[in-house]
């Protein structure tokens, strides 16, 4: 029997779902078999269970129907070669398997079944504990992106499938995805959580296809309450990864775990991935984060402050509000910086202290690039007039620059979509949106195009 599934399903289906199996008698007509985890068990019996009973039953009448158990089955083996037993763990290992939730009665397994600690997050596992709801500031910006994560904390249900949040770089991706979990854990002790980034996702992956682990890697993520996974981008262009992340999302979704996804693009934005995947990833809210607004970068400030303990002069912080306005994470370390340094020193916290202990950041903010900056430079390389780049000219020689231009503004500036659009004589986003992926594509493909853009970037930022 052994050798007929492993001709009819392949060497890979054999080794990871019927390699493991351990044979037992049987049991008034039943033949009772022993797999090493419930995940194993269940889905061997959702998809291999009629071709292996009929199998058994041609080479034995009187097996009327099968069963697994998990855990070792204290019966004497039949007279086929027996299937070894799971060989023990590698030292070091990374992958173990998480026990589930099954559809059948738990009194049929016998004591001794394998089993692993719940995926609960905790500071060790890179959950950082400053990041909750009650740490986020709210502002216009942020708002859809925070009430939603809000939903998918509380609720009992999942209210949509995946949440997918987007945004620039220390806009509160990752703040918001860690408040879920820790709302999740605090209400729901039980509920299995698993936070990691794309790129862990992709090593684990890698290591379970090295140590032909893949059936422990599978269940680890598909065993889970809910699933997030930080900066999704990171697995563009990585095919086996991509095929992986889609089966579990496929499998979490029809089990109705949730699934909750961030990344720095939109889903429809999102180059070098399949183009299911990125249905997929739509498939439910996808809400994104704005750059901050000057009220929203002043609440940050005077909250992180208050928790701090630390009397800051609202001069000092509305000269940060205005003046650092690249993102979240850039504006608290500036903070931070501050009040440190008048502890360490000793001394009190003044306008004229924070201009002189911030000067490199300063200088950097005040170092912005402005889209019209862009357009100027972008003509003069191309030697076409800075008109043009409003204009409605579709000829080669003015629409390429206009997109280069374009795909600058895109990659330098905070602008929005539609800002950028009306910078160039009132077009709308989606034309932006192909200029971005028409420069990306030549970039790939013409060498001397993308040395010119890089070239451009260069003396934009310098």
């Amino acid at each position: 029997m052994r050798e007929r599934l492993r001709a009819e399903y392949g060497e890979g289906t054999f080794r990871s779902w019927f390699k493991l199996i351990s044979y037992g008698d049987t049991r008034a007509g039943t033949m009772i078999f022993s797999v090493p985890t419930r995940f194993m068990r269940d889905w061997i019996r959702s998809n291999y269970a009629d071709r292996i009973l009929a199998l058994i039953a041609a080479e034995n009448p009187d097996v009327r129907a099968i069963d697994f158990v998990v855990g070792k089955v204290a019966q004497s083996l039949p007279a086929q070669a027996p299937v070894p037993p799971p060989a023990p763990a590698r030292a070091g290992q990374m992958l173990r398997p998480a026990s589930m939730a099954v559809r059948v009665s738990e009194s049929a397994e016998p004591a001794g079944e394998i089993s692993a600690p719940t995926e609960r997050l905790d500071p060790s596992t890179g959950l950082d504990p400053r990041f909750t709801f009650e740490n986020f500031v709210v502002g216009k910006p942020n708002e859809l992106a925070f009430h939603a994560a809000k939903r998918v904390a509380d609720s009992t249900a999942v209210p949509f499938n995946p949440l997918f949040l987007y945004g620039g770089v220390g806009l509160g991706k990752t703040h918001l995805m860690h408040a879920i979990a820790w709302a999740i854990l605090k209400r729901h002790p039980s509920r299995r959580v698993l936070y990691l980034s794309a790129e862990k996702f992709m090593y684990q992956f890698i290591r379970a296809l090295r140590y032909k682990d893949t059936m422990a890697f599978k269940e680890q993520f598909r065993s889970v309450d809910v699933l997030m996974i930080d900066d999704v981008q990171f697995i563009s262009g990585k095919d086996s990864t991509q095929e992986e992340f889609f089966h579990t999302f496929n499998a979490l979704v029809d089990q109705n775990r949730q699934v909750v996804i961030s990344a720095d693009k939109s889903p429809s934005d999102l180059e070098g991935l399949e183009e299911r995947l990125r249905s997929r990833l739509g498939w439910g809210l996808v809400a994104d984060l704005h750059p901050t607004t000057y009220e929203l970068r002043l609440g940050i400030l005077q909250s992180k402050a208050e928790n701090q303990g630390v009397r800051v002069p609202s001069k000092v912080l509305e000269f940060l509000a205005h003046k650092i306005t690249s993102n979240v994470r850039e504006l608290e370390g500036a903070l931070t910086r501050i009040i440190a340094h008048a502890t360490l020193v000793g001394r009190e916290i003044s306008l004229e202290s924070t201009q002189e202990l911030l000067q490199d950041l300063l200088r950097a903010n005040d170092r912005r690039v402005t889209i019209e900056e862009i357009q100027k430079r972008v003509a003069e390389h191309f030697n076409i007039r800075v008109a043009d780049m409003h204009s409605a000219r579709r000829a080669r020689a003015v629409a390429r620059p206009r997109q280069v231009a374009m795909y600058l503004a895109k990659q330098l500036t905070q602008r929005s979509l539609p800002e950028i659009g009306r910078k160039f004589g009132g077009r709308d986003h989606t034309t932006v949106m192909h200029a971005v992926k028409k420069v990306e594509e030549l970039r790939q493909t013409d060498r001397g195009f993308a040395e010119s853009v890089e070239l451009l970037r260069r003396m934009l930022e310098t």
